[in-house]
């Protein structure tokens, strides 16, 4: 039954998944119609998948569907996101021997490289006034897909090589951690990757491939290695180093050593455009309403209080800092606790670090109240490694409402983003009731997780 309920679950998926693909140019239902739909068959799947017995057939349903999902999405041309073409024009520009960072693309310096390239060129947005943002490996990334082809597919194809990094470091951590298999279907079943990687593209596919991997790497305790892929991880976007904290293990020298020396060693190539080498990350900032604050939701909300109109920028910042700060300071102080040799066992079943992982991505996600879908992407293998209920109602509330019409900035926004932290909010009341009345199994706790048993398993 289990594997008959998961069949039909995905087939419904990828129905809805190549109805998404159709919609730009034959409307039926809408985005919002797909991804709503989309996001109750994943809850359903991870429900049944948590919660019901499985055999090795299971397992191999769940890499089939995930397999076909990606396919579906692969040829189909992006729309809801246009920065892969800005990915492909960045390699493109390394492979005439110029710096990603020096010229915007409208440069007539760069006019030479339009003609051949004119389809990558016309889809680039801001490519009049912004000089690309995105850190050295990010930009090495580039130009290896555009070694192969200078193509928006090959750029597809080697995002999803780091989804298949990303599966396989997922299987190792759920092996060592005693949980079945089949939970790879939380990662390798999510409709937003399908939507953001799959069809978009999205350079966020090797955020998470790195992330995923300096975890399995902590949890063996090979700090190099786990600083190395912490290192490339934010050298491609800057965000996973809010991670730091989960990652490091007191007394270790090795782990942020390496991560500085890597994050340093990156940027060797491209330091002969001096400053220019930040690219359109200060521009970004004020575009995006991040210096004024317009960006932060819970500031906004709480200046929406009579009597707190003024509240500051900086204030706001240093309580999201103390929120970060008080769990870092959590999460070392399990880290040690669990390094005891009375606990080892318990470590290596159900290390608190990758709780704290879980934790710290999730309220820096929060705080920072992104308006764009594939920013929280990466949250995805921490929910798989970590499941609970507040963060499956934030992605798949993020998923739908970010394709209805309240995803415009301003107003509507401001009730998107009321609706999303109202369901996030009643998902923990709903998960602390579960955990104080003990109404259900430990799947969607917060805290600690017993393993999963093989006697689950039907043979």
């Amino acid at each position: 039954m289990t594997n008959v309920t998961l069949c039909v679950f995905g087939i419904g998926l990828l129905m809805l998944t190549r109805q998404f693909t159709f919609q730009l140019h034959h409307f039926t239902i809408g985005f919002s119609g797909c991804s709503g739909w989309s996001a109750l068959l994943y809850i359903a799947s991870v429900i049944v998948v948590l919660t019901q017995p499985d055999n090795r057939a299971t397992f191999w349903i769940v890499i089939v569907f995930a397999i076909a999902l990606r396919i579906i999405t692969l040829s189909a041309d992006p729309f809801l996101s246009s920065d892969i073409y800005r990915y492909v024009w960045d390699g493109i520009v390394q492979h005439a021997h110029i710096s990603p960072y020096r010229y915007v693309p409208g440069d007539p310096a760069l006019g030479f490289l339009r003609a051949p390239n004119q389809s990558i060129f016309d889809h680039i947005n801001r490519r009049d006034y912004a000089r690309t943002i995105y850190p050295p490996v990010a930009q090495m990334i580039y130009w290896l897909a555009t070694f192969i082809s200078p193509t928006v597919l090959a750029m597809k194809i080697v995002m999803f090589g780091f989804e298949c990094l990303t599966a396989g470091a997922l299987l190792s951590l759920l092996r060592g951690a005693r949980r079945p298999k089949t939970q790879i279907l939380l990662y390798a079943w999510c409709p937003l990757l399908a939507w953001e990687i799959g069809d978009a593209g999205h350079i966020d596919a090797a955020v998470f491939a790195f992330v995923t991997l300096a975890l399995l790497f902590r949890y063996r305790e090979q700090p190099v290695l786990t600083g190395l892929f912490l290192a490339l991880a934010v050298m491609t976007k800057f965000y996973p180093l809010v991670l730091l904290p989960a990652l490091y293990k007191r007394g270790d020298w090795k782990m942020p050593t390496t991560l500085a020396t890597v994050c340093a060693l990156s940027y060797l190539p491209y330091l002969s455009v001096g400053k220019l080498v930040f690219g359109f990350l200060p521009g970004y900032t004020q575009e995006e309403g991040i210096d004024s604050g317009a960006r932060f939701f819970l500031l906004e909300l709480v200046q929406s209080l009579r009597g707190l109109e003024h509240f500051p920028v900086a204030g706001y910042l240093i309580l999201s800092a103390a929120v970060l700060g008080g769990i870092s300071l959590w999460s070392w102080n399990n880290a040690s606790r669990e390094s005891a040799k009375d606990e080892a066992q318990r470590f290596k079943n159900n290390p608190a670090f990758l709780r704290a992982a879980m934790l710290l991505g999730f309220a820096m996600m929060l705080l920072f109240s992104p308006h764009y879908p594939w920013y929280v992407v990466w949250l995805i293998p921490l929910f798989t490694i970590a499941p609970n209920l507040p963060l499956l109602a934030y992605l798949m509330s993020f998923f739908y409402l970010f394709t209805t019409a309240l995803a415009d900035p301003g107003p509507k926004m401001f009730l998107l983003n009321k609706i999303l932290y109202s369901v996030v909010l009643l998902a923990f009341l709903l998960h602390f009731a579960i955990k104080r009345f003990s109404i259900t199994s430990s799947h969607f706790h917060l805290s600690d997780v017993e393993p999963h048993q093989e006697s689950r398993q039907l043979n």
